[in-house]
């Protein structure tokens, strides 16, 4: 087991307030109770652990601030933040823990990373009393993470390439001749493209694909800012694969730049969790309660889709299918080299 001693914490009786709490409670007992007085105890607790806590985390370096601030400034706690990609930080998650060196206490990326450390037996079951108001889906069963927000991806367009009657209604019309070379498409992508293949039927996904890159062909880029930036500059007219909150930005700052989305919609679960070796778990329950809860709203006014049903967003309108974490990593030999195939092998620059 990662975590060393925590078969012996489990078996700690949890009371139903904390209250009157034996002596020897952990304070890995008081993470996993769903105790009405939890979140004071915890508050009790992290003020005996210096105050600050590290964060591992691919969420955009633009929203940094705007989501940490405002819980460093209610309960006195520094964030330090590491980021990078999802893929990076999984992997500097594993070999740390590998090496038996634990400095990160909460992770936050995509699902599929999330669903990853947990199958390595490096995340800790918490009770955060927000659970109730995810919406389906946000929550594994066994409840090691839990999905913040969703990433909607959109196909974003130039507006001086494209009017609105020129757009695609289906998947099916990007095969019509006039989206010949205009076509851009983010390189690390592949769960967009997996799931696009499974609405279809997996054998017309494939075929559909195969006509997409051999007729009117796809132009790869790296990064979804940069890809966005090309289609707002107009050098990709089109582009499959961005995240619906950059062509909103772009757009706002009067850049000839808009979004449709074509059904189905896919998104991918973002979501936090904390570590079974975590040196300040105290604090990292409060980071993940709080983002479950009080800093959904900042999700939203970042044009995020919130998971917390308590917080509105329009975005929710739009009929989405998410990505299947567990398909993912079951299946990810079979589905990269399909993805080689079909899109990096038949792409164009």
């Amino acid at each position: 087991m990662a975590a060393g001693g925590m078969s012996a914490q489990a078996q700690t009786p949890v009371p139903a307030t904390l209250t009157t709490a034996p002596a020897n409670l952990s304070v890995w007992d008081v993470v996993k109770t769903p105790a009405p007085d939890r979140t004071a105890r915890l508050q009790e607790i992290a003020k005996t652990e210096g105050g600050s806590m590290s964060l591992y985390t691919s969420i955009a370096e633009r929203d940094l601030k705007i989501i940490f601030d405002p819980f460093e400034k209610k309960y006195g706690i520094k964030v330090n933040v590491w980021r990078a990609s999802g893929d990076s930080v999984l992997a500097r998650t594993i070999t740390e823990a590998r090496g038996k060196r634990y400095t990160v206490d909460v992770f936050h990326a995509g699902a599929v990373e999330l669903e990853a450390l947990s199958r390595e037996h490096l995340l800790q079951k918490v009770a955060s009393p927000h659970f109730a108001d995810l919406s389906p889906g946000s929550l594994p069963e066994h409840k090691e993470w839990a999905s913040t927000l969703l990433s909607l991806w959109v196909q974003a367009y130039n507006t001086q390439a494209f009017t609105k009657n020129d757009l695609p209604k289906t998947y099916s019309d990007l095969l019509d001749p006039r989206f010949k070379g205009k076509l851009g498409y983010e390189v690390e992508n592949v769960d967009w493209f997996v799931t696009v293949v499974k609405s279809m039927g997996e054998a017309k996904g494939l075929q559909f694909f195969k006509d997409l890159s051999s007729t009117n062909g796809i132009s790869v880029r790296k990064g979804h800012t940069n890809l966005t930036a090309m289609v707002a500059s107009g050098e990709v007219p089109m582009a499959l694969t961005v995240y619906n909150y950059m062509p909103e930005a772009f757009k706002k700052k009067g850049a000839p730049i808009d979004w449709t989305v074509l059904q189905p919609a896919v998104a991918r679960a973002n979501g936090v969790a904390v570590l079974k070796n975590a040196p300040h778990p105290a604090s990292a329950a409060l980071l993940m309660d709080y983002l479950l809860g009080e800093g959904q709203q900042t999700y939203a006014t970042i044009d995020y889709v919130p998971t917390n049903l308590k917080v509105p967003s329009e975005l929710r309108k739009i009929k989405m299918v998410l990505v299947d974490p567990a398909d993912s990593l079951d299946h990810r030999d079979k589905w990269k080299r399909l993805y080689e195939e079909l899109i990096l092998k038949g792409s164009r620059p």
